[in-house]
């Protein structure tokens, strides 16, 4: 394919669709092997295998200053938030999981409207965070009816953690000007974030109760080369082509694949209200996102 735009828009293809099943790998392998480790399994060896092909093609190492904001990057985005996923999806069914993370961009909308120079939430964003929310009230609303087990409870309530994270670490990766390139800060973060996963895998003994299976390994493997090094390479190639409103959209469509994928091959849940539920937590992030962008000083912003 020799046409540099339609590379583009392939590799946006495959970032919607490969980190759409990011959610069915995790849960698959955190069925036998221990989430922390899993995930700071993978996220090392990713993280090491793309920081030697960087280095190999003369990529720059960061300043020490640029490394630290990078690794609290990666411990916001990877550690907590992709940790946080990973140890609730041994309760939470993939699909349900990618539709919380959905709502990343209302914790977004939040957090900047803090920020001096940050956007103001105006009533678009506020109706699309209500909305989004209402979303999330009707994907439980089954379980809610039928009384909640305390394990499912705890792990859909500490799930929030992980939007709140990544909206967290989005916004100081934001507000942290870096001339390091985007490959090298996202395998330094991958890196930091691996080794801090495993730490606190260690730490909290996961290793007494490491087996290890076909599946799980296969997980693991394929969220290394797929989920890690394909995709953020892919996600980072149509960002620098392409529109980044239009390679954004790839948010929209992540859940839809994670829920028909956890139907078809795990046997989740996929009802009138899961399919309601998926397009009102949609509609609410497309309002946030094509809502008016306004400073602080009351100026429209491009």
């Amino acid at each position: 394919m020799k046409n540099p735009l339609a590379k583009a828009y392939v590799a946006w293809a495959m970032v919607c669709f490969f980190w759409g099943t990011t959610y069915l790998a995790i849960r698959i392998g955190v069925a036998t092997f221990p989430p922390a480790l899993f995930a700071g399994t993978r996220f090392t060896i990713a993280g090491l295998v793309f920081l030697a092909f960087l280095k190999l093609r003369g990529y720059r190492l960061p300043s020490w200053r640029e490394a630290a904001d990078q690794a609290v990057v990666g411990i916001a985005l990877l550690a907590v938030a992709n940790g946080t996923v990973v140890w609730c999806e041994q309760w939470v069914p993939s699909g349900i999981t990618a539709l919380v993370i959905a709502t990343v961009p209302f914790w977004m909308s939040g957090f900047d409207a803090l920020m001096p120079a940050g956007e103001r939430l105006t009533p678009r964003k506020v109706l699309g965070v209500v909305i989004g929310f209402a979303g999330l009230v009707l994907l439980l609303w089954p379980d809610l009816k039928n009384g909640l087990e305390y394990a499912y409870l705890r792990a859909v309530l500490l799930l929030l953690i992980a939007p709140l994270a990544w909206a967290a670490g989005s916004m100081y990766s934001r507000y942290r000007r870096s001339t390091t390139h985007p490959l090298m800060a996202a395998a330094i973060q991958t890196l930091v974030a691996g080794l801090v996963l495993v730490l606190t895998g260690s730490v909290t003994g996961e290793f007494e109760g490491l087996t290890f299976t076909a599946p799980a390994l296969a997980a693991m493997a394929y969220l290394i080369v797929f989920g890690s090094i394909v995709g953020y390479t892919c996600y980072i190639y149509a960002l620098g082509a392409l529109p980044v409103a239009f390679v954004s959209t790839f948010a929209y469509i992540n859940p839809v694949i994670a829920v028909l994928l956890g139907w078809l091959i795990l046997d989740e849940r996929l009802d009138f209200y899961v399919a309601l539920a998926t397009a009102v937590i949609l509609a609410g992030v497309l309002l946030v996102q094509t809502s008016p962008r306004i400073s602080g000083s009351g100026k429209i912003r491009g």
